[in-house]
């Protein structure tokens, strides 16, 4: 399973054996034999492409979290009295890292006194290598397949929007309704102006109009709070204002997107005890996250 994904992330059979300082033959051998155990292919292979089968899509993430739970238990037994220390430096969202993470930092260091924290906040997605991050926290529905990635919680967006703006314009009942409303959009969508939702009969989509958009989640709050126009927007931001009636959550029998918040890192080889010590504790953390605690209808 090692050489599987080690094969998948350095896109050859070469790259993995440099990765896993073995040879060719022998990943190429370990990747044989999982396959016949399995008895399926996993990977299409070419003399110039590898490419993941159907099948070897659905087992990768599986493989991997297998993987990282192995090197949790085994990192577990060998540092249960080592001591984290050294510079850490973390990038996150900018509204999540405020709302969120910035009233974690102190008991963090409390618990690790000799760890020193760098925080960077920027909803752009960084490099962490380039850039020198020990860890990233993304809020996406598939993490970048290079990196390895613990999921810390979930997040369920909303379509909502100002009293005095559905006053105003009318209340929208189903999707197809929205295309003919002012909307305020996240610019990170990577759907952009396409929403999606689940409905009663299944998935339904449709093309929005938007009036302006903005590269940070509180500037599209701000603008639905000062009656603009509809935002699509996660709980963890919209649940305070929706249980002040400040907003309006709309199509209650339309789902929007779930999206994971994960916690990245580079590389699961020999990684530093610092960063498994503050992964660890956001996963505590947010067991029971502080926004679910707000259902978007309330």
């Amino acid at each position: 399973m090692l050489a599987f994904a080690a094969v998948v992330d350095a896109g050859s059979f070469v790259g993995a054996a440099d990765t896993l300082n073995t040879s060719k033959a022998a990943v190429s051998r370990h990747v044989n034999d999982l396959e016949q155990r399995l008895g399926v292919r996993l990977l299409n292979r070419t003399t110039r492409k590898l490419s993941l089968t159907d099948d070897g899509q659905n087992f990768l993430p599986q493989c991997k979290d297998i993987l990282s739970s192995i090197e949790q238990a085994e990192t577990q037994l060998s540092s249960q009295s080592a001591e984290a220390s050294g510079m850490l430096r973390v990038s996150a969202p900018v509204t999540f890292g405020v709302l969120h993470l910035a009233s974690l930092w102190g008991a963090f260091l409390d618990a690790h006194p000799k760890v020193t924290l760098d925080v960077s906040l920027s909803d752009r997605t960084v490099d962490l290598v380039e850039e020198g991050f020990d860890v990233a926290i993304r809020i996406s529905t598939s993490p970048h397949p290079t990196l390895i990635d613990r999921k810390l919680a979930t997040t369920q967006t909303v379509v909502c929007a100002s009293p005095a703006y559905l006053e105003r314009r009318g209340v929208p009942q189903r999707p197809d309704d929205l295309a003919g409303h002012d909307i305020i959009s996240y610019s990170y969508w990577s759907s952009r102006d396409e929403w999606s939702f689940e409905g009663p009969r299944g998935p339904v989509s449709v093309r929005t109009r938007s009036r302006m958009y903005a590269n940070n989640g509180d500037t599209c709050l701000a603008a639905a709070l000062d009656h603009q126009g509809i935002i699509l927007q996660p709980d963890f931001l919209v649940a305070e204002p929706l249980r002040r009636g400040e907003l309006v959550a709309l199509l209650p029998d339309y789902r929007a997107p779930e999206i994971g918040i994960h916690a990245v890192y580079a590389s699961r080889k020999q990684l530093p005890l610092k960063v498994r010590r503050l992964i660890d504790f956001l996963v505590e953390s947010f067991r029971r996250p502080a926004w679910s605690l707000l259902p978007p209808s309330a």
